[in-house]
């Protein structure tokens, strides 16, 4: 690497930039958590068939145990808590399956996730958008 080059790529604080910044209410998903996370997301992407989404209605334990899902998994995903399956190495776009049995959507997902509620969440996106 030239000297320029290496120069470009030092930050303002003498440091080479972080290309893991950490993000406020958003898990890092990498490799590790997708292997933790894949038969969760596994699991959430069955749902796209309508019976398999049936199925987990009637008897949610045990369709979580068909898939191998951790006893945290399982937890979570009983609690609703979409920001623990964040944690536990769900990937948001498998959980966005999940939370539409919730009647949830993606914004209502970001909105956790920020500590902010929807209509907050909403405006931080037109606000990102406008600048």
């Amino acid at each position: 690497m030239g000297q320029a080059t290496s120069q470009a790529a030092v930050s303002a604080a003498g440091r080479p930039p972080n290309p893991r910044r950490e993000i406020f209410g958003t898990p890092i998903f990498g490799p590790e958590a997708a292997q933790k996370g894949y038969a969760l997301d596994k699991m959430c992407f069955s749902f796209n068939d309508a019976a398999n989404r049936a199925e987990f209605v009637r008897d949610e334990a045990a369709y979580c145990a068909r898939y191998g899902l951790t006893a945290a998994q399982t937890e979570a995903l009983l609690k609703r808590d979409l920001l623990k399956l964040l944690e536990l190495g769900g990937n948001a776009y498998y959980l966005a399956k999940f939370a539409g049995i919730l009647g949830l959507n993606m914004q209502d997902i970001g909105a956790l996730q920020t500590g902010l509620t929807v209509e907050q969440f909403k405006a931080k996106l037109l606000a990102a958008r406008d600048t």
